[in-house]
């Protein structure tokens, strides 16, 4: 890498070369600058660092410049950055919510990397958006009539269950135990995904377990059915389903 003096090329490089094992891409001989950053699997572009007459994005500007085009998932964020130093409407990719910045110190590098983060992650296909995405709290439903849920922990804080869409390692999952109990009894955190299965009946379908692991009891009184719709408007728990943020909030005891 050529080191082109006060830019941050070198070190943006680096960080993505860490963080995502990307090695930049030199597509242009007339640009032997110009440094793609792209994903491996669906071939999309995150980054883009280029060398660039500062006047082409400030008329205030001279010389040449490092900058650095990501792309955003909020236009308004894009808008509101753009009224700061260092950030412009994205130069020669001005489609979309694409975004310039300068790699020349106005813009701190911290900075800098977490607006490539995003850009990783707005740019990324619908399976590494699953991975990439932060833990999620589920509400997970459990049929008495095919399990022994209630005395399922009773030897043991780690069981195999059904693996709903969606869920991944990290998450966390609230099992609701269906009728007669109707209520919330466990609080358990997902430790394993995609273990291969293979069970079949008329009422019941099963490709997939994951492994989750006892974190907290809740009573048979805590969170009932009847509680869940008056107070959460929940009126059905058929498959997973996110937790509302007040019923997260009444769980976790705040």
């Amino acid at each position: 890498m050529r080191k082109i003096e006060g830019s941050l090329r070198n070190e943006v490089l680096a960080y993505a070369k860490k963080k995502y094992g990307t090695k930049p891409e030199y597509l242009w001989e007339r640009f032997p600058d110009y440094a793609v950053l792209r994903h491996e699997d669906n071939q999309k572009w995150y980054g883009l660092i280029m060398n660039i007459p500062y006047e082409k994005i400030d008329r205030k500007k001279s010389g040449n410049v490092d900058i650095l085009n990501i792309k955003l998932g909020d236009i308004l964020f894009r808008d509101l950055l753009i009224q700061q130093k260092g950030y412009y409407v994205g130069y020669h990719i001005s489609r979309g919510n694409w975004l310039s910045v300068v790699l020349n110190g106005t813009v701190d590098l911290r900075s800098i990397c977490d607006l490539l983060d995003a850009s990783y992650g707005v740019t990324a296909s619908k399976q590494k958006k699953q991975k990439l995405r932060p833990p999620k709290e589920w509400l997970i439903p459990a049929n008495p009539k095919f399990y022994d849920i209630e005395h399922a922990f009773d030897k043991t804080d780690t069981i195999d269950w059904k693996q709903g869409a969606g869920v991944r390692k990290g998450d966390t999952v609230f099992m609701y135990v269906g009728a007669p109990v109707s209520a919330i009894l466990y609080k358990c955190k997902v430790t394993q995904t995609d273990i291969p299965y293979d069970y079949h009946t008329k009422e019941l379908t099963i490709t997939k377990l994951m492994k989750i692991k006892l974190i907290k009891r809740f009573t048979p009184t805590q969170f009932t059915f009847q509680k869940l719709k008056e107070e959460y408007s929940i009126f059905a728990i058929r498959g997973p389903r996110s937790v509302p943020n007040s019923l997260s909030c009444a769980l976790e005891g705040k």
